[in-house]
């Protein structure tokens, strides 16, 4: 019989994944012993991360800021236009939104750099007018995104397995771990991972 705890945060991950490009605040709570699941989205829900140039640059900033701010990456999965990520802080003292900061950050610069020199009318599609008349053009959506504070292995664990069949439910591939963007190639035990996730610190699996 499937954890009933199990069944509810799966249910709160779609209901909360439908509006991932909607919410404009997000609580944090920075407690140690806690991982993090994590979604963002690129600017208005725009497919931004459908190319690998742009995969990339984001593989290489979440590996940077992992050495930066000690965690360890759980899962992850790089979709066209959101990333999922499960991370656990290993000092006592952090800050997930300093965390995203330099997760998201370089990203945005080296996007921006690439269109102004390469394709300047796509600044358009990037184009956020605020209601004082400021221009700026994003990459990212505005706001802290979406950030659940997880402890038990049970939820962990489905949070792991929800996050990997992402390309799935979307169509885009047949099985999690043909989805090169993703930490369950790692998990599958293929080969050709992007970037390895830090499983020594990830709990068993409670049967």
């Amino acid at each position: 019989m499937s954890d009933p705890k199990v069944k509810m945060q799966n249910a709160r991950i779609d209901a909360d994944a439908k509006y991932f490009g909607k919410r404009k605040t997000c609580k944090r709570e920075n407690i140690p012993g806690h991982a993090h699941s994590l979604t963002f989205s690129c600017f208005r829900g725009k497919p931004f991360l459908s190319r690998d140039r742009s995969r990339q640059w984001f593989v290489k900033s979440l590996s940077a800021a992992r050495d930066a701010h000690a965690f360890d990456i759980w899962a992850y999965v790089i979709m066209p236009e959101h990333v999922h990520l499960l991370i656990f802080p290993r000092n006592d003292e952090y800050s997930i939104a300093d965390i995203l900061g330099d997760i998201k950050r370089p990203v945005a610069q080296k996007a921006l750099r690439f269109v102004r020199e390469t394709a300047p009318s796509f600044l358009e599609t990037m184009r956020d007018e605020q209601p004082n008349g400021i221009v700026r053009h994003r990459f990212w959506q505005r706001g802290g995104g979406f950030d659940r504070n997880l402890v038990e292995p049970s939820i962990i664990h489905s949070t792991i397995d929800y996050i990997h069949a992402n390309p799935v439910r979307r169509g885009l591939v047949e099985s999690p771990d043909d989805w090169q963007w993703s930490s369950a190639v790692f998990y599958s035990g293929c080969t050709g991972c992007v970037l390895e996730p830090n499983v020594a610190s990830l709990p068993g699996r409670k049967q």
